[in-house]
C-alpha cells in the first residue's frame, strides 16, 4: 500500500502511544521512522514500530523520558537519555554538539542510557546541512564476535559520517560494521522470506539462510576481522566516555522482555573553516570534480536521497504485513 510521509508519520506515532509511549516521543521517534521509510529504509522504518511497542509494554524503555544535558566541559556534553526511545536524545544531541562546534570549532556529545536509534546517517546529514563535519558512533546489543572468538561480544555497533558540499546534498556515508544492518533480518521474518547465506549464523555459528535462526545467532562482520576491530573502536569510545553499557550487557532489541539496554552513542561535529576561509570547500569541490571524471562512480548519500524526493512526490510503499501489525497492535492496544 502507498501512504504520504505524514501518513507513515500519524501511523507510526498512533502505533507507539498505543503502547503507553509519551505523545512528543512518539511523534518525534515516527518522524525518523518515516524518514527512513522515504529513504527506502525499510529495516529501520515502520517495522520498528512493533519493537518498540514491545519494549514499551515490558519495561524496557521509560514511557515518560526527557533527554537532559548531564554535564558540560567547554566544547563537550554528556546527554542522558533517560532510558526513553533514543530519538528524542539523539536530536538534541546533535543541536547540541552544532552549536557547540559554532563556538568552539568542535563539539563532542555523548549519549548514555539510550537505545536504538535508527538510521545513523540522518542525524549527522542533519549537521552537514547546516555546514559542519559531523561523525556518529553507536553500540548495538551484542551480535558479533571479536575477531578470533564465536561469542557475540560486539553489536554491529554502526557509524555515520557527512560532509557539507556547497549548495549540494551532503556526502552521507553510513553503515553497520556487520555484513549488513541486522535490520534486514527483522523485515525479512516479517515477510517471511530467507536470506542469503553469508550475513548471519546460526546460535551455533553455522551458516544459515532463516532470518530468525540469524536474529538469535550472530551477524557476521564486514570483512571479517577488520569489521570486528572497528566495531572494538567504537565500543570503546562509546562506552568509554558516555559510561553505558557493554554491547554484551544489554539484551537484544528483537526480544520484546529483556533488561533496559542503556547503550550509548556519539557524535563528533567540526567546524570546516580551520583552514580559513574557502578552503574545505574549494577542497571538496576539487575532489568531487575528479570523481565526476569516472562514470561508474556512486557518490554516498545521493541514491537515498533520490530515493527521498521521488517517494515524497509519489507516495511510499508500505509492506502489508507491517502495516498490519500496526493497525493490529492500535485495535487492540498491543494486548497480548
Amino acid at each position: 500500500m502507498k501512504m504520504t510521509f505524514d501518513q507513515i508519520v500519524e501511523l507510526a506515532s498512533s502505533g507507539l502511544r498505543a503502547s503507553g509511549i509519551d505523545r512528543k516521543a512518539a511523534i518525534e521517534t515516527a518522524e525518523f521512522l518515516a524518514l527512513a521509510e522515504a529513504d527506502g529504509l525499510a529495516s529501520h522504518g515502520l517495522a520498528r514500530v512493533g519493537q518498540y511497542a514491545g519494549h514499551a509494554m515490558n519495561g524496557r524503555i521509560e514511557l515518560n523520558a526527557r533527554p537532559q544535558v548531564k554535564r558540560f566541559k567547554t566544547a563537550a556534553a554528556l546527554v542522558d537519555a533517560c532510558d526513553g526511545l533514543a530519538f528524542p536524545a539523539l536530536k538534541l544531541a546533535t543541536d547540541l554538539s552544532v552549536n557547540l562546534a559554532s563556538k568552539n570549532g568542535i563539539g563532542l556529545v555523548a549519549v548514555t542510557n539510550s537505545h536504538h536509534f535508527g538510521v545513523a546517517g540522518h542525524y549527522t546529514e542533519a549537521a552537514a546541512r547546516a555546514g559542519y563535519i559531523s561523525l556518529l558512533f553507536g553500540n548495538t546489543p551484542a551480535a558479533m564476535p571479536m575477531a578470533g572468538g564465536s561469542k557475540a561480544i560486539f553489536g554491529t555497533n554502526p557509524l555515520a559520517a557527512a560532509f557539507p558540499v556547497a549548495k549540494a546534498n551532503p556526502l552521507v556515508i553510513d553503515m553497520s560494521l556487520s555484513a549488513v544492518a541486522r535490520g534486514k533480518l527483522l523485515v525479512a521474518a516479517k515477510k517471511g522470506e530467507p536470506i542469503p547465506e553469508g550475513w548471519a549464523l546460526t546460535i551455533d555459528g553455522k551458516p544459515t539462510t532463516d532470518p530468525n535462526e540469524g536474529l538469535k545467532g550472530l551477524m557476521v562482520p564486514m570483512g571479517g576481522d577488520k569489521g570486528a576491530l572497528l566495531a572494538l573502536i567504537v565500543e570503546l569510545l562509546v562506552v568509554g566516555l558516555s559510561g553505558s553499557r557493554f554491547s554484551y550487557e544489554a539484551d537484544s532489541f528483537f526480544d520484546a522482555q529483556g533488561n533496559r539496554p542503556r547503550i550509548g552513542q556519539l557524535l563528533l561535529t567540526i567546524d570546516p573553516g580551520l583552514a580559513g576561509g574557502q578552503v574545505f570547500a574549494n577542497r571538496m569541490s576539487d575532489f568531487l570534480k575528479t570523481l565526476a571524471t569516472d562514470a561508474g562512480v556512486r557518490l554516498p548519500g545521493q541514491r537515498r536521497f533520490k530515493q527521498r524526493a521521488n517517494a515524497l512526490d509519489g507516495g511510499i510503499e508500505v509492506a502489508d504485513a507491517v502495516l498490519e501489525e500496526i493497525q493490529s497492535g492500535i485495535r487492540r492496544n498491543w494486548a497480548k
